[in-house]
């Protein structure tokens, strides 16, 4: 029996409107311990950034990160998959794309996000990759 992405996705994920401030996003991030979020505008997916897309595009860049919007720092031509997907199209699209996060999308809305984690620990949970992704940072 196939596995669909809504079995193993991290549902309601974190978002920000794209007026949000890098600095303000950095916050989020940190606050909940993610390393990325969504962008949506209304209730539509806009983009997707990560912790290191606000360090290359907009820290590294020299910007004021309490000036600079998130939309200057999103990846915003995403590759998405549906909460009713198989698992084998959401790795498929990740290899063929080069991504480690796939937002989950339900008619244009955003409902989750799988992860290159998810999918080690449903696959593989013994695996390196799956011991990390379980494991909380030390800070």
């Amino acid at each position: 029996m196939a596995q669909h992405v809504r079995d193993i996705m991290t549902a309601a994920p974190v978002t920000v409107g794209p007026h949000t401030s890098v600095a303000e996003v950095a916050r989020v991030m940190r606050d909940r311990d993610l390393g990325a979020v969504l962008v949506t505008d209304g209730d539509r997916l806009r983009g997707l950034v990560t912790d290191r897309d606000l360090v290359v595009r907009s820290v590294a860049q020299g910007v004021d990160t309490e000036e600079t919007t998130v939309a200057d720092a999103c990846s915003d031509d995403l590759v998405t998959v549906g909460p009713d997907d198989d698992l084998d199209h959401a790795v498929r699209l990740m290899r063929e794309h080069a991504v480690r996060r796939v937002p989950v999308v339900e008619s244009g809305r955003p409902v989750g996000v799988v992860t290159l984690g998810d999918l080690a620990m449903e696959r593989d949970p013994e695996s390196a990759l799956g011991d990390i992704s379980v494991a909380r940072p030390n800070t």
